[in-house]
């Protein structure tokens, strides 16, 4: 069969990227934020509502694997502190989001040689994201390190309430493309998540063995594997 497109999972598989959400200075920081909209709480209390409401919005979500909106949170965070106006609430709801991510990220870049194998595969085929994300996040990484010409769609689970290994986000993905499972490869680092997903519709699958990810899951086996990203255009060739 022709493969026609390519769908790339984002994190793991073409961003590096490294966050520490433990940290004490995450919630010092919006808790100082707050104070300039005055809300006047300590970090703790921040962090202990963020996580609590979290835990609300997953639980309503009645999915099997359900994903979480974070400007929803801290939009309900901002009703419960007497923020009414809801233009305010979605613009600090955005503006905490980042703050959260930016206090959160140690690295955020490329992994080697990414560029140069998308600029290669774009000729050829339809390239794809399907990640599981926050878009408040994603979009603007996906900027920060130069990947917003390469793909069309762009799926981020955010936008949906339920992540990977759910098959919704890929047949989303294959209705904007027109294409069938058979005519995609699916990539990515995480064997439960990404390849696990794309063989429960028949998608063919290359694993990502990078320095994040699940490695196994059961008895998952991918259609092909690589080590480094140099050698996705390899496993692609292999598998057309």
């Amino acid at each position: 069969m022709m493969i026609k497109g390519i769908l790339f999972d984002l994190y793991g598989t073409l961003i590096d990227i490294e966050t520490n959400e433990a940290m004490d200075e995450i919630y010092r920081a919006i808790a100082h934020y707050l104070t300039y909209h005055y809300v006047n709480l300590h970090r703790w209390e921040v962090r202990e509502r963020y996580y609590e409401i979290m835990k609300q919005q997953k639980d309503a979500r009645g999915e099997e694997y359900p994903e979480i909106d974070v400007e929803a949170i801290w939009n309900e965070f901002l009703m419960q502190e007497g923020i009414k106006s809801d233009p305010i609430r979605g613009q600090l709801s955005k503006v905490i989001a980042h703050i959260y991510r930016g206090v959160s990220r140690n690295r955020l870049q490329l992994y080697p040689n990414v560029k140069r194998v998308l600029n290669e595969l774009q000729i050829r085929y339809r390239l794809a994201l399907i990640s599981d994300a926050q878009s408040c996040y994603a979009m603007p990484e996906i900027r920060a390190v130069g990947l917003d010409n390469y793909f069309d769609p762009i799926i981020i689970s955010s936008h949906f309430g339920f992540r990977k290994p759910d098959s919704r986000l890929f047949k989303k993905a294959l209705e904007r493309m027109e294409l069938e499972p058979h005519e995609v490869i699916g990539i990515g680092n995480d064997m439960f998540r990404d390849i696990y997903a794309a063989k429960r519709l028949g998608i063919r699958s290359l694993f990502i063995d990078s320095n994040q990810g699940t490695k196994t899951y059961k008895d998952v086996v991918p259609d092909y594997r690589v080590t480094q990203f140099d050698d996705v255009l390899k496993g692609i060739a292999a598998l057309s």
